[in-house]
């Protein structure tokens, strides 16, 4: 472990490690004792997710006259997936509510919630899974909007949008009626014609604050207007917006690194039988790390062969998270199999850093359809 983090100093400028330090410090001290309950479902850390933001574990991608830089953002959100993974998704979520807001060209919306999403005292997330699915085929938009006199009026569902609650916001996009193109814009949980509703358990990270959305003629007025029209917004956040998960996918790998670590001494006389072991997947997590932060500083570039290297690491990534969580689970043996053991917990999480959009199977038909 040490020599990764050796590696994250050594390809961090300042005053990232000292954001990053301050994030993994909240994690252990704050967030550990949460994990199990944001796994079973039956806490949302709301305060832990401030107390990042006030950090600055929200803001530091924001661009500044004109460039961005992801690294530290990347860094943050993989210290706090070290922990829980859950919360490292939250953490995306935030991120990428705060990356909408800040690259959108209605100053006002950005100068009303750039500081209040960035530090934390407002939280929210992202309802571009369907929308990123349209894009690409798979999907047809769910949600329809239609012009009206200062805004739009906006109806269908969504069915699975993450870190809600009733006086969050997210960021998604809806069709025009009148086939004029698609709309980007923020929704307000708080409006009572959006409707919340849980979802069904799901296999893990139930605590993620992950609802229903059933919008029924919802008002959006011009100064929640994201990106008229979205398109080529949606090219500019496109990168980001993936590169960022790379954070929780970081996260999840070295800490499946440190639980086969834990248990060499009592059982490694036998686990050197196994094909893969920690020295692999350090290499690999330094390889993907360093091919992550070397994209993230220049997530605005248009060039086609960045962008595809921005889809096949990011499917790199998901996959080395389910070799490395299943390493770790063959690791542990029969102790991993406990409930309690949290080698059981890094596999059901590794799981959604491969299914959470895009998925490992949109990423591959990405990557063909080049």
């Amino acid at each position: 472990m040490g020599s990764l983090a050796l590696s994250r100093v050594e390809v961090l400028d300042q005053p990232a490690p000292s954001i990053a330090g301050e994030v993994a410090r909240i994690a252990r001290e704050q967030l550990a004792p949460l994990a199990a309950g944001i796994d079973d479902g039956s806490v949302y850390p709301a305060e832990v997710l401030r107390a990042f933001g006030a950090v600055g574990a929200w803001g530091s991608h924001m661009p500044l006259e004109g460039p961005a830089d992801l690294r530290c953002a990347i860094e943050s959100m993989a210290v706090i997936g070290e922990v829980c993974g859950a919360t490292a998704f939250m953490a995306w979520c935030q991120n990428t509510l705060v990356w909408y807001a800040a690259n959108s060209t209605n100053l006002k919306l950005a100068r009303r919630f750039g500081d209040a999403f960035s530090t934390g005292r407002v939280l929210g997330g992202t309802g571009l899974s369907n929308p990123m699915k349209s894009f690409f085929g798979i999907e047809k938009l769910k949600l329809k909007g239609r012009k009206v006199e200062g805004g739009y009026i906006v109806r269908g569902a969504l069915p699975w949008v993450s870190n809600l609650g009733p006086d969050h916001f997210f960021g998604t996009i809806f069709e025009r009626e009148d086939d004029q193109g698609t709309v980007m814009f923020l929704a307000d949980c708080s409006d009572p014609a959006i409707t919340l509703t849980p979802c069904k358990p799901f296999l893990a990270m139930d605590g993620t604050g992950t609802y229903g959305v059933q919008f029924r003629d919802v008002f959006v007025p011009d100064e929640l207007i994201l990106a008229d029209p979205a398109a080529p917004f949606v090219k500019k956040i496109r990168a980001g917006f993936i590169l960022l998960q790379a954070g929780m996918a970081l996260g999840v790998i070295r800490d499946c690194i440190n639980i086969m670590d834990e248990v060499d001494s009592p059982l490694g006389h036998i686990n050197r039988y196994l094909p893969q072991q920690p020295v692999h997947f350090r290499e690999l997590a330094a390889e993907l790390e360093a091919e992550t932060m070397a994209l993230a500083r220049d997530p605005y570039n248009e060039e086609e062969t960045y962008w595809r290297k921005v889809i096949a690491l990011r499917l790199r990534a998901g996959e080395a998270s389910v070799a490395a969580a299943h390493a770790a689970m063959l690791h542990c043996g029969a102790r991993g199999y406990l409930k309690s053991h949290r080698a059981q917990r890094r596999l059901r999480e590794a799981y959604f850093v491969a299914i959470v959009t895009p998925a490992t199977k949109q990423l591959r038909k990405m990557l063909a359809d080049f």
